[in-house]
């Protein structure tokens, strides 16, 4: 399209144009936080949050920090506490300023003597001390703190200019948990305190009240995950099942995502029956995960068949004089073979379900892999899966560089296969949490190469639910954002709409945990219907790709109109829309006057290796 075509179109449909959402304010992103005003004028006159828009559930009230987020933070619980023993009073003011900026609580003690009392008043996570003081040493002043049975587990960090290794060996002797190197970056201080407080408060028992569900009134998946990991670091035995909803998508489209949760609740509560004294939580939106302790692993098979009877035998209100009954395919393993952690043990019977789903009787005991010899093996290591790239091209022109992040495996002929086909095996084969790791590490390595150079860059990745179910996962990301200095923004994480519709409740909670990050979302392959435009007030969404069907809207008046009413809605949503696989001038016209904000396709630039697109002169 050239720009004279352009210019006349834009004179044409001034109206449209100025509904566009291409260039929203400053920090938009944060209309979803729960400390957002109620409405925000959009450019073009509309609203990113109205009066007439449904409450989306309340995100996390953290300030807007990726210092300590996720579980364990400010998000979640109180805010982290940090008593900074240093004599020097500069010094002990720059590391409070620093972390009171990350969202902490820091107070500064410079006598030493008065450290005991500090520690009895102030009640901190963690103690941040310098290791070369007047008086009483930091070493002597460890051994002193480790006298009171109380502050036995107290996390004590030191800082220190001495790079002798036997001097911090010492230091570690006394008592202490780690020490930092003088001079410390800030982003690096706000990273080590974090990160030891976390885990200072996983390893206390969670309260009461933590541990139970409020929607669903079983235990939550976070403690019965940490009772799994328990379990298999005490080597006390017994199994572990991986309960799977069958038709969880047929279901949600025929009755809707409010009965499609009063439902899932209704046999979460029946597995919990049938699971007695053993806990079920749920896992995440049509699964759920039961621990049976110490129990006879030879029995386990009998104990997936009472799970999978409880919820087949039985049937289950869904409306008024309709009941229906539900299928379940249960993957199960013993906790004998010695897995290192819950998420090894977790993924062995998520491996297994994919087996229960082919069989008669759809059970699976988890049975690790054999590989034949002569057998093709896909590796991480060797290099065979590559990272493509495509621009997204504002319609309106914009100097901000965006591409989508596509995944491609290269095979031993040489040829590439598209993510389509890498993606289903990898589920199918267990390994999806594997790559998707991998592909946002490279991700957030290319994002952070560039933030040094200068030029803003925002990159599209996407990820696979069953990943995003993974708490560490989300710990991960925000830890390496901090880490990294990366800006949560520059990073948006694609949701084909055909998992949100089954994991809706897993991805907005993932969604809550990495929104006071800055990092953004979209939802692709977006079709309309009642339950998919449900999603865009369910979840907090930046971004709508439109379905590749609409690339041939200029072919058909009413796909064309119903492209228009689509942007229409995402508009008036505060989203901004992405027109997908555009191949030629008309198909891109088609969609500039339907109002779409961006243009991705082979019309703009086919997918390549690099990252070098001319955004700033780019002409559509």
């Amino acid at each position: 399209m050239s720009a004279n075509d352009a210019t006349s179109r834009r004179q044409d449909e001034p109206s449209r144009s100025r509904l566009r959402a291409e260039t929203p304010p400053p920090h938009y992103w944060r209309r979803w936080t729960a400390d957002a005003p109620t409405a925000a004028t959009h450019p073009g006159g509309t609203t990113a949050m109205s009066a007439s828009k449904p409450t989306p559930t309340a995100a996390p009230t953290a300030p807007a920090t990726v210092g300590h987020a996720g579980p364990g933070s400010q998000s979640a619980e109180t805010p982290y506490r940090i008593l900074i023993v240093e004599d020097d009073r500069g010094q002990a003011l720059f590391a409070q300023s620093v972390l009171h900026g990350a969202g902490m609580q820091a107070e500064v003690q410079m006598q030493p003597d008065g450290v005991l009392e500090a520690i009895q008043r102030f009640h901190p996570d963690l103690v941040l001390m310098d290791l070369h003081m007047p008086g009483k040493d930091g070493m002597s002043l460890t051994l002193l703190i480790r006298q009171q049975p109380e502050y036995l587990h107290l996390p004590i960090v030191f800082l220190t200019g001495d790079p002798d290794p036997e001097r911090q060996f010492e230091v570690l002797e006394s008592g202490a948990d780690d020490f930092l190197n003088k001079p410390i970056r800030p982003r690096h201080l706000i990273a080590a305190v974090s990160n030891r407080i976390q885990r200072a408060r996983q390893r206390q028992s969670p309260a009461p009240r933590a541990t139970l569900n409020t929607d669903t009134g079983l235990p939550t998946r976070t403690y019965l995950l940490q009772q799994l990991g328990a379990t298999l670091q005490d080597k006390v035995g017994g199994g572990l099942f991986f309960v799977e909803i069958g038709s969880a998508l047929s279901l949600r489209e025929r009755y809707g995502y409010a009965v499609f949760e009063q439902l899932m609740n209704q046999a979460g509560r029946r597995l919990a029956d049938v699971s007695a004294p053993h806990p079920v939580a749920r896992l995440n939106d049509n699964s759920f995960l039961c621990l049976s302790t110490g129990v006879d692993e030879g029995g386990l098979e009998a104990q997936a068949e009472r799970l999978r009877d409880g919820l087949t035998g039985n049937s289950f209100d869904v409306r008024d004089n309709e009941t229906l009954n539900l299928r379940a395919s249960i993957g199960y393993t013993p906790l004998s073979p010695g897995f290192a952690d819950a998420g090894s043990a977790l993924e062995a019977t998520e491996r297994a379900v994919l087996q229960a789903r082919l069989r008669g009787n759809n059970l699976a005991a988890y049975a690790p892999a054999q590989v034949a010899e002569d057998a093709p093996r896909i590796s991480l290591e060797d290099g065979q899966f590559e990272l493509a790239y495509q621009p997204i091209v504002a319609v309106a022109g914009s100097d901000q560089a965006q591409y989508q992040v596509l995944l491609r495996m290269r095979q031993a002929d040489g040829s590439l296969l598209p993510a389509s086909q890498v993606i289903p095996a990898a589920e199918s084969a267990g390994g999806i949490a594997q790559i998707d790791h991998w592909v946002l590490e490279h991700a957030l390595f290319v994002l952070a190469e560039r933030q040094a150079k200068g030029p803003s860059l925002r990159l599209f990745v996407s990820q696979s639910p069953r990943t995003l179910a993974r708490e560490s996962h989300g710990q991960w990301l925000l830890q390496t954002l901090a880490e990294r200095g990366i800006e949560g923004t520059s990073l948006v994480i694609d949701l084909r709409m055909a998992d949100a519709l089954i994991h809706t409740v897993t991805l907005r909670d993932f969604c809550n945990q990495l929104m006071p990050a800055g990092v953004q979302f979209c939802l692709s392959q977006f079709e309309p219907g009642r339950e998919a435009d449900a999603l865009l007030t369910q979840l907090p969404l930046s971004y709508l790709r439109v379905a590749s069907r609409y690339a041939s809207a200029h072919t058909d008046p009413t796909l064309r109109d119903e492209l228009r009413s689509v942007i229409d809605q995402a508009h008036r949503a505060g989203l901004q829309v992405i027109g997908q696989q555009i191949e030629d001038p008309q198909a891109a016209a088609a969609m500039w006057m339907g109002g779409v904000d961006f243009i991705q396709g082979n019309l703009v630039q086919a997918v390549g290796s690099e990252l070098g697109f001319d955004f700033h002169n780019a002409v559509l």
